[in-house]
């Protein structure tokens, strides 16, 4: 049973060894793996007190009833995919760290004005179909049919995989939720950032997500003979990106966003062609969705000065767009007293996220709140990844006293 953060720890390191390859960890939406997943985790909820099921998107979820049945609930979870060559806490700690607060209600034989749900979303990183928080989308109602069409790199559609993992993809909208059904959603997640550390605290409070967009850019230049094409006649798409990639990078400090080239490709590239053809990818990021776009802006406006002089061409699609999403005033004071309460800090850290969470779908289906957990360097979706057994254990007092300070109120 996962009840205290000894057992927490062992969860994530039998989670890991199940997903484990020659490079890291990797697991990913309606694989092998995502189905070995939950057939070691289902058990976990079950022995937690929980009616156990797997939705129509592929969640695992789980349900405790409160002081009657049928009573609108507070969901705790986060997701159980990876990135590939993952580190083993980044989304599965908070699903396991959900099921010992689960265990410590259950134990205590607490009688609860709502109930308690946890789901491990199925997928929030979106490595195999480029789409990211497909899980939590199709619980808060925001799935779109676009989606079936998708392919991962085996050319497999996300309508295909459905079907071969045993879903239905006509009985994807029995995963929505209704707002009345929930009270809020609560969420325990590393910080993969270096705040906490920095300032010797194990645990924080956030206060918002940032916004973040995603691009697939290309520019389109000429490819020539790399000893005969003369310098002043090229048009080298590779150096047309290199200029690119260094204005994205000032465009991003300008409007205080933080932007990554995160892919490049030079298309049947050879050492001696002149680069034709590059594409890569933009991630732009930041608290204010305003000045995110305002950097967008620079970063196109850069790019059709930058192909006019090199005489190439630039185009973009967006791949992703999720708007920046602020955390409940009221679950974030709530979190705040459980972090005092087992801290004694008087006043905890707040701090934004700027990675993607599943708390942003949730967002808009109910009130939403994040406890941040700190991690070693602020290192995250790497095989480093690594936390303290005794802040895993301070966080799961502090979540459970978030949870007991809503069952007092019986408001947020």
């Amino acid at each position: 049973m996962i009840h205290d953060a000894a057992s927490v720890m062992q969860a994530c390191d039998r989670l890991a060894a199940i997903s484990a390859r020659s490079d890291g960890i990797e697991r990913v939406y309606l694989s092998d793996e995502h189905a070995r997943c939950h057939a070691l985790v289902a058990p976990w909820f079950e022995a937690a007190g929980l009616t156990t099921w797997q939705d129509a998107a592929g969640n695992l979820c789980g349900r405790m009833e409160g002081a009657s049945d049928g009573l609108p609930a507070v969901m705790l979870g986060s997701h159980l995919d990876t990135v590939p060559c993952a580190g083993r806490y980044d989304g599965i700690l908070g699903v396991m760290i959900a099921l010992a607060v689960v265990a410590r209600f259950k134990a205590a034989r607490h009688t609860l004005p709502f109930a308690l749900e946890v789901v491990g979303f199925g997928d929030e990183e979106g490595v195999r179909f480029g789409s990211t928080l497909l899980g939590s989308q199709a619980i808060a109602g925001g799935w779109n049919a676009r989606w079936w069409g998708l392919e991962d790199a085996e050319g497999i559609t996300l309508a295909e995989a459905f079907t071969s993992f045993g879903l239905v993809p006509e009985r994807i909208a029995e995963a929505s939720r209704r707002p009345d059904a929930l009270v809020a959603y609560l969420e325990a997640h590393i910080e993969q950032g270096p705040y906490l550390e920095a300032q010797t605290r194990p645990l924080g409070v956030v206060t918002a997500i940032a916004g973040a967009r995603r691009f697939d850019v290309e520019c389109a230049g000429h490819a020539g003979h790399a000893g005969t094409t003369p310098m002043t006649m090229r048009k080298d798409a590779l150096c047309a990106v290199s200029e690119a990639v260094l204005a994205i990078e000032n465009a991003a400090r300008k409007h205080s966003c933080v932007a990554t080239v995160g892919k490049l490709d030079t298309v049947a590239g050879a050492v001696n062609v002149v680069p034709g053809l590059v594409r890569f990818s933009v991630d732009i990021r930041a608290q204010d969705d305003t000045l995110r776009d305002q950097a967008w802006a620079e970063i196109t406006a850069a790019f059709e000065s930058i192909g006019t002089a090199r005489r190439v061409a630039f185009s973009n699609r967006e791949t992703h767009c999720a708007a920046a999403v602020g955390c409940a005033p009221g679950l974030q004071n709530a979190i705040a007293r459980g972090i005092s309460s087992v801290t004694g800090e008087k006043e905890p850290l707040r701090l934004v996220s700027g990675a993607g969470h599943d708390a942003m779908a949730m967002a808009n289906l109910t009130d939403v709140g994040m406890l941040f957990l700190r991690c070693a360097g602020g290192i995250s979706h790497h095989p480093d990844e690594s936390v303290l057994e005794e802040d895993v254990a301070l966080g799961i007092d502090a979540m459970v006293a978030t949870v007991s300070a809503l069952a007092e109120t019986d408001s947020v």
